[in-house]
């Protein structure tokens, strides 16, 4: 993995990919599906402003994931930290007119109890 950005992505994702199933009584299961490859990734942490922003536009968004142009992450992923234990789900993916990098716009995950971050 070579390029732009390489030296700043210093996380190691996991992807999980939504699939579905036939349920056998007419309906579908949904699961994640943990992706073969993982992904090295830079999260951004959110500032204060963009946290006062986000809650005034009752937005989902709430961390930048920074990825290599050719990462094969969707929207409706979700990413993992193993390390950490750290959730994301993935709300967009977008890339610059230059493909120097792919950043997916994404939303902490929090377990029960965990306080907000």
């Amino acid at each position: 993995m070579t390029g732009p950005i390489t030296h700043l992505l210093n996380r190691t994702l996991e992807v999980r990919r939504p699939v579905s199933a036939p349920d056998g009584y007419g309906g579908q299961t949904s699961s994640l599906a943990l992706q073969p490859a993982p992904v090295a990734a830079k999260v951004d942490q959110p500032s204060a402003s963009d946290r006062l922003l986000a809650a005034q536009l009752s937005s989902k968004h709430s961390h930048d994931i920074y990825l290599q142009p050719s990462a094969d992450v969707r929207r409706g992923d979700e990413l993992r930290d193993p390390g950490t234990g750290e959730q994301w789900l993935v709300l967009a993916v977008v890339a610059p007119s230059t493909p120097v990098y792919h950043k997916a716009q994404a939303q902490l995950i929090q377990g029960e109890g965990e306080p907000d971050g």
